[in-house]
């Protein structure tokens, strides 16, 4: 037996029965050497459960291969969907904690706003108050003056056009 391989070995058949002659008056049959073909048939078919063994084999490795890489990328689209959810998730807190700064940020400006009006307007009430209370001390201050100058230089007192100095 020739150690050929299976497309080989048919390959060999079908240009045996090609090349084979015409037997004449057959009809189109044609003679072959048949222990030549039954030689190549049995090779043929000792050959082919080792070549279909080895093909299920491929098959079987193939299938394996395909079911580990479905597997592969599902894990891979999971581990991707909950990285993008967590992101999203991230995002939305982000966008969370912003808005509740910003308005953190808006209270207290408006809240240094009032303090700021409160303080000019006490401080303004207390200007007022000085004030008053410092016209209020002039006024006593100059009205005591009159009075210690009055002490101090009397002026002559006229009394029917007499002028009386007090003594």
């Amino acid at each position: 037996m020739n150690e050929h391989g299976i497309e080989e070995l048919i390959g060999t058949i079908y240009e045996m029965v090609q090349d084979a002659k015409n037997v004449p008056f057959s009809g189109g049959n044609c003679s072959v050497e048949r222990e030549r073909v039954l030689d190549l048939l049995d090779e043929i078919s000792n050959k082919l459960p080792g070549e279909l063994k080895q093909a299920r084999t491929i098959c079987e490795s193939r299938d394996t291969m395909i079911t580990n890489a479905k597997r592969e990328a599902d894990a891979i689209r999971k581990a991707a969907h909950a990285e993008a959810k967590e992101l999203v998730t991230r995002e939305a807190i982000y966008q969370e904690a912003k808005e509740q700064a910003n308005e953190m940020i808006r209270n207290a400006q408006e809240k240094i706003k009032e303090l700021k009006q409160v303080t000019m307007n006490y401080v303004d009430d207390s200007l007022r108050e000085t004030e008053e209370a410092i016209a209020q001390a002039l006024a006593e201050v100059r009205d005591s003056r009159a009075k210690f100058s009055a002490v101090v230089n009397p002026k002559p007192v006229v009394r029917n056009s007499v002028i009386i100095e007090d003594v």
